[in-house]
This record gives C-alpha cells, sequence and structure tokens, in this order.
C-alpha cells in the first residue's frame, strides 16, 4: 500500500507522520507488511475503546512506535497492530490472519494473546501465595517459556509502556493491580534483557501510581527537570568525547540520568538522604584495552574533581562474580556529582551478557551475583539480549522474514529451554515442571497426598486423561477421590502417566509401604501359627524377636514372610530341651520373654508399639520412632522406608535422616502425626552443668514435680563438667518445653533437646 494512502490528518492515530515514524528501517517489502496491517485494522479498531478506557487505535499505534525505535522488524510492527483485535471477529480469526499475512504473524498474535490470558489469570488471583517473590519469578520463567520468540516480549513490554503513558498523560488513575504487576514481572524482564529505555520508564511511571507522594517527593527533590539532567549527560560527554579525541584515546561513551525510582530504591535500600546521593547522573565509558582504562581515569580526573571514597577498582581487585570495571564519582565546577564507570568492550560484553550481567548482581541482593546464569532459563536471556543488540545495529532490520540467530545459540537454547514447561493452577500459581509432566505429576507436586487421590483433571476447563502432555500456560485443575491410592499402571514407563522421578518415588514409596505392611501381617499370621503349635500364646512377642537377635516383632514377621527365617528358630529357642540345657541367662528364657520391659509408663510407644504417626495416610502401617533424633508430637517428622524394619520415623532436622535422604532419595515417603491420644513418647533431654553436689537430685526433682517417668539417664563427668543424657516419656511438646524452662533455670545448667 503506498505511503499516501494514509490519512494526513493528526486526528487519526494512522497518518502519514505516523507511518513515516512507524516504518523507519523497513525495506520496502516491510513497509507493504505494515501497510497492510493499517488497512487491516483502521475500520475495526475505530472508536474501539479498552476496558480502561483508552482508545485501542491510538494504542496500537503508538505501540508500533515503540517497537519501530527498538529496532523490530516488520513482522514484530504488524502483529502488534492485529493483537489488539478480539480474536472472536472475523478478520482476527486464525484463518484470516493466516491467509492475508502467513503463520510467521500468526504465529507472534496467537502467543500475545496466551500472555494475554495469563496476565489476566495472575490478576484475578486470590491464592495469597501467587503474590510471592518465587511465585513472581515463576510468573517471569513462564512468560519467557511461552513466549518461544523475543519478539512477543517486546510486544508485551511496548504495549504495558504505553498503557502507563496513556494513564499519566489522560491522567486516569492506574489500577494498583496492574502497577504492581509492572513492577514486579515486566520491568524485571526489561531489565533482564537490557532493554533500558522501557525499563526505566516503566518503572518511574508505575512508581508514580503505586506512591503518588513519594513520586512527587523526589520529583520536587531533583534541582532540575528531566530534560535539564538529560541536557547535562549529553554536554558532559561531549566534553569528554572532546578531550578524548584530543588525547588520542578511542572510547565509546555513553549517559543517561538517574530516573526517579532509582534514585527512591537507592534511598530505601542503603538508607541514604537526598543529598548522600552521588550517582544520580552516570557515565559509561568503553576503550579497547585495559591500559586505556586507566587513561580515561586519569583524564577524567583531570576535568573534574573527584570526590573522596567514591572510587572502585574492579578492575585490579574483581568481585567475585567476575565482574571488572572502573567505577569513580566527580564533580564539575557548580558542584554537580556524576558517575563515571570504565571498561573495556570484553568487560563489557562479560557485565552484560556473562554469569556477572548487570541484571544478576543487581536483582540478587546481598549474594552480588555470584550465581551463575548456567540454566536454560538464563542462556535464554543472554540469547534474547544478544539477538536485541543485533536487531538495534540493524543486522536484523528491514526483513518481513530474516530474524534468524547463529545456529549454535539457537539449538543450545532451544535444548536447555526445553527442559521445563510452567502451568497454573485454578488460583493462577505457577508451578515449574519438566517437560513431558502430566497431570498426575502435577498433583503430586501440589501435594503427595493429593497425587496418591488424583482420580481426573481438567486442563483449561476441559476434562482430559491422566496421561495428557501438558503445555506451558495451561491451567489444571486435579479431581481427587475421598481416599484411596495410586495405581500400579503409573509405573510403567510405556503408558506415560509420569514424566517426574519425584513422582514416580513417591508412587514406589506407596506400594513399598503396602507391601511392606502385607509382609508383616503374613510373617505374623505365621508366626503366632507357629506359637500355637508350641503351646507358647503368652509368650511377649517383642521379647522373642530381641531373643532372636530382631530388634522389634515386626522386624521379625518381616523376615519370616519373606523366608529369610525359618520358624523352626523359635521351636529351638522354646523348646524344653534348650532351656535345660543352656545356661543361666537362656534357662530362664521363659520367663525373660514374659516379662515387662516398664512398670511405669503404661501407654508408651516402646511397649504398644503405636506410635501414631500416619504414613501417606493410613496409620496401620509398620513405624518406628528413630532413636537418633527420638521425636515427639508436635515436632515436625519424615519418613524413610528401611529394609525389613518397616518406616522409621524422624525429625526434619535429623543430620542421620538428611545423610539417608542424600543417599536413597528413592525412599523418602511422606508422614504426619495422626490421633497420638495419651501416648507416651522418649524425648531425650541433655543436659549441661558444672558439675557439683547434689546435682542429680537437683534435675531428678525437676522431673517429679512434673510428674514425668525418667526412662533412663546416662551421666558423664570431666574436668569440672557434667554431661547427662535424661531419656523421659512425655504426650506431647508442650511438656518438653516446660521441663526444659524448668531445668534452664537451675544455676548453672544449659538444658535442650539431644
Amino acid at each position: 500500500m503506498p505511503t499516501n494512502a494514509f490519512s494526513v490528518s493528526r486526528a487519526s492515530p494512522f497518518n502519514v507522520e505516523w507511518f513515516a515514524h512507524a516504518s523507519k528501517g523497513l525495506n520496502p517489502a516491510g513497509k507493504d507488511l505494515l501497510a497492510l496491517a493499517v488497512e487491516w485494522v483502521r475500520e475495526p479498531l475505530a472508536g474501539v475503546l479498552a476496558d480502561t478506557g483508552e482508545p485501542l487505535a491510538e494504542h496500537s499505534a503508538a505501540v508500533v512506535g515503540i517497537l519501530a525505535e527498538l529496532g523490530t522488524d516488520a513482522v514484530t510492527r504488524a502483529s502488534a497492530l492485529i493483537t489488539v483485535l478480539r480474536d472472536d471477529t472475523a478478520v482476527a480469526g486464525t484463518d484470516a490472519v493466516r491467509k492475508a499475512f502467513g503463520p510467521e504473524v500468526l504465529s507472534l498474535v496467537q502467543g500475545t494473546r496466551a500472555l494475554l490470558r495469563l496476565g489476566n489469570l495472575a490478576g484475578r488471583s486470590s491464592d495469597s501465595a501467587a503474590h510471592g517473590s518465587d511465585q513472581k519469578e515463576m510468573q517471569r520463567k513462564m512468560l519467557l517459556a511461552m513466549a518461544a520468540d523475543l519478539r512477543i516480549v517486546l510486544m508485551r513490554l511496548a504495549s504495558r509502556l504505553q498503557s502507563l503513558r496513556w494513564h499519566a498523560s489522560s491522567k486516569t488513575p492506574y489500577p494498583q493491580s496492574l502497577a504492581r504487576e509492572t513492577m514486579e514481572l515486566y520491568t524485571p524482564l526489561a531489565n533482564r534483557l537490557g532493554i533500558w529505555q522501557l525499563k526505566w520508564e516503566m518503572e518511574d511511571l508505575a512508581f508514580r501510581f503505586q506512591d503518588p507522594e513519594t513520586y512527587k517527593t523526589i520529583a520536587r527533590q531533583l534541582e532540575e527537570k528531566r530534560v535539564e539532567r538529560e541536557a547535562f549527560i549529553e554536554a558532559v560527554v561531549n566534553g569528554l568525547k572532546d578531550a578524548l579525541a584530543d588525547a588520542h584515546i578511542s572510547a565509546e561513551v555513553t549517559g543517561r540520568p538517574k530516573h526517579i525510582f532509582s534514585i527512591w530504591n537507592k534511598m530505601r535500600i542503603k538508607h541514604l538522604e537526598f543529598s548522600q546521593l552521588f550517582d544520580l547522573r552516570a557515565l559509561r565509558v568503553i576503550v579497547d584495552d585495559e591500559r586505556a582504562c586507566y587513561a580515561v581515569l586519569a583524564l577524567a580526573h583531570s576535568l573534574w574533581t573527584p570526590v573522596s571514597d567514591e572510587f572502585d577498582d574492579y578492575i585490579s581487585r574483581p568481585k567475585p562474580n567476575g565482574y571488572r570495571s572502573l567505577h569513580t564519582v566527580v564533580a564539575d565546577a557548580e558542584g554537580r556529582t556524576f558517575e563515571i564507570q570504565i571498561r573495556t568492550q570484553e568487560m563489557h560484553q562479560f557485565a552484560e551478557y556473562g554469569m556477572a550481567a548487570h541484571w544478576l548482581y543487581k536483582e540478587s541482593g546481598s549474594k552480588g551475583g555470584e550465581v551463575a546464569a548456567s540454566t536454560g532459563y538464563d542462556q535464554k536471556l543472554a540469547w534474547m539480549r544478544q539477538l536485541l543488540a543485533w536487531e538495534k545495529d540493524g543486522s536484523s532490520r528491514g526483513s518481513v522474514h530474516d530474524h534468524s540467530v547463529p545456529e549454535g545459540i539457537e539449538k543450545s537454547v532451544a535444548d536447555k529451554s526445553g527442559e521445563h514447561i510452567y502451568v497454573m493452577t485454578p488460583q493462577a500459581r505457577v508451578i515449574e515442571l519438566p517437560a513431558g509432566a502430566t497431570p498426575v505429576d502435577f498433583a503430586y507436586y501440589l501435594h503427595t497426598d493429593l497425587g496418591h487421590r488424583c482420580r481426573g483433571a481438567r486442563v483449561d476447563g476441559q476434562m482430559v486423561p491422566l496421561l495428557t502432555q501438558l503445555s506451558t500456560g495451561q491451567t489444571v485443575e486435579i479431581i481427587a477421590a475421598k481416599s484411596g491410592g495410586p495405581s500400579r499402571d503409573w509405573l510403567n514407563p510405556q503408558l506415560g502417566f509420569l514424566a517426574s522421578p519425584r513422582s514416580r518415588a513417591k508412587v514406589r514409596a506407596w506400594f513399598n509401604a503396602i507391601e511392606l505392611q502385607q509382609r508383616i501381617s503374613q510373617g505374623q499370621a505365621m508366626v503366632e501359627k507357629e506359637l500355637q503349635r508350641l503351646g507358647k500364646t503368652a509368650v511377649n512377642l517383642d521379647q522373642l524377636a530381641h531373643q532372636l537377635d530382631f530388634a522389634r516383632a515386626d522386624d521379625l514377621y518381616v523376615a519370616v514372610a519373606k523366608e529369610e527365617f525359618s520358624l523352626r528358630q523359635i521351636d529351638y529357642l522354646l523348646s524344653p530341651q534348650k532351656a535345660r540345657s543352656g545356661s543361666d541367662s537362656t534357662a530362664s528364657a521363659g520367663s525373660v520373654l514374659e516379662a515387662k520391659v516398664y512398670q511405669r509408663g503404661v501407654g508408651s510407644v516402646d511397649k504398644t508399639g503405636k506410635s501414631g504417626v500416619l504414613v501417606v495416610g493410613v496409620d496401620s502401617l509398620m513405624t518406628q520412632l528413630a532413636r537418633c533424633c527420638r521425636p515427639a508430637p508436635p515436632d515436625q517428622i519424615v519418613g524413610f522406608v528401611t529394609r525389613g524394619r518397616g518406616v522409621s520415623i524422624h525429625r526434619h532436622d535429623c543430620p542421620s535422616y538428611t545423610a539417608l535422604a542424600a543417599q536413597q532419595p528413592e525412599r523418602l515417603i511422606d508422614v504426619d502425626w495422626g490421633d497420638t491420644g495419651d501416648t507416651l513418647y522418649p524425648v531425650d533431654i541433655s543436659i549441661h552443668a558444672q558439675d557439683r553436689d547434689n546435682l542429680l537430685r537437683d534435675v531428678s526433682e525437676v522431673f517429679a514435680k512434673l510428674r514425668l517417668n525418667v526412662v533412663s539417664v546416662n551421666t558423664q563427668s570431666r574436668r569440672s563438667l557434667a554431661h547427662m543424657v535424661f531419656t523421659i516419656e512425655v504426650k506431647s511438646g508442650e511438656q518438653i518445653n516446660k521441663a526444659l524452662a524448668a531445668l534452664n533455670e537451675l544455676s548453672g545448667i544449659t538444658a535442650g533437646r539431644h
């Protein structure tokens, strides 16, 4: 379409002057594509307003102008116009767009609309967890994962910036939820992609709507208006360029003033007053080699007065993340301070695209960016920033279809970015899953019990089979039974129900626990049948197990069921011949077996064997409380499936459990306290004190006053220091706290959980 087909009226957003700016840098084919898109949307957008009241025609025209300033290609600019059309109209439908503009434009339009739906869902979220920093980071990752093409992200950023501009110019209140979303989602993306001109303007405008009073206060404190500050920077840049040329130093000098949000953020983080800020204006000088860096530094200090204690040499002493540069603050003749950063091109590339990229050390807080950008997500960001730089240099400008990147980089990023998908709960909480994950994986990620009870799923409101592979951007809802467990089919890799190793481990743990309980029941029946045959039904089974070198009766049952232990050994142990021929201790085996371990603590775990612990929601599975940490309600507990001894219950911070979990993660299992009733739990209390007379008596009196049963005592004394470990029986954590409080009140005593 020829340029003269556009309106010359300034009242229309699609006029000749606008098209000249919007098509800047495009070749004739690109201009024709953009003109076709304008003709496509001119009538449908006429007089149409967005929900906020902004005219859509003006919005789309301004977005294309922003994209033109970023140097994007014609496909991106045309897609930005078509995206704002309602997708249920004839001209904006999938078939119509593909026929008129081709598959590339259609792909960008569909990707951008998908991101808009994501934003709407997140905005309606009522889940408080969705507003946490981790969730915002998940949403950023999800946005990039959905936007396989960088141009989709650029279109969203440009659209959000234009919305902010319109609300500011029209003095229309901007929704707080959108201002918060801009600060938490879009400006970090612009920052990470290195699109500084969009980042600072979005931050300033969003901050203006979020906290108008603070914004106005800082604006008043600035002694110059923004235009004047930018003019000052331009004058300083020109002066430094002239001085560098006279000194025959080849250098690239750029500068930009600090914006209001950045000023406020620095004052807030560093607890500074406005007058204490030295870098309201900043210059960056890029030279050829390291020697030139110091030459520029000397030249800058000769032109302006350096500010004491505001010089950092990160070239000779790089930051821990490898960042290298010279930073100095100087003041002109009028006392106006500004910062100068000096670095080589190699240092600049590393700072911008390597693991010390500006966004990495700026956003990682006290870590200072020590985390390497090694993940596929970070590599994708680095690739996007490089691609954007190439577009701005003109390497892809003007092409309708050419937006290629080096084949090796593109393949590497594609491989890495395909490792994860990002889906949402109905409350818009973003969940990261491995590629190929199914609704069952999703259910297990949310909660182990939900995974066990998963029976169906809705994806984007539609019922789907449980083996359906999920895609980034989908909303998943799990349909669960009130009780029950997983299906063995889920462990069949050919059926494809599970893609996550974590989910498979949880399913295996369920069946291991069930199988263990079945073996216990089978073995118990066999042992009891043998005892009936021998006429020894009054035997204490736990003591019988101890006599046969088992820790507890359940271990004996498992060994019998697995045919690893012969019942004849029970016959031999209890036979009259063995009793008569054995030693004194062995001869009285029958009486020992029937003896009671404790005369007190009638409901103790050690006697009843009932810990009150639920394993994956079931209370009938064999459990044992680990002696290394001795958990008791309401301690946070974790489970480990042992070999032949049931599920071992540990405190979550137990060092032994941590070591076991690292070695055999597939044996981990979810546990929780059930109905503990009046059960007594053995707990170790460790006491350190100066050895003195009546120390043991004083400690014992504390337990006696609290009516706590002492099961065992272990004392050691060395160099006038005493260390005692008391094993007491308690019903709850409240009794433990009372005992520790009373013990610590004694003179010279320090007590705590062992």
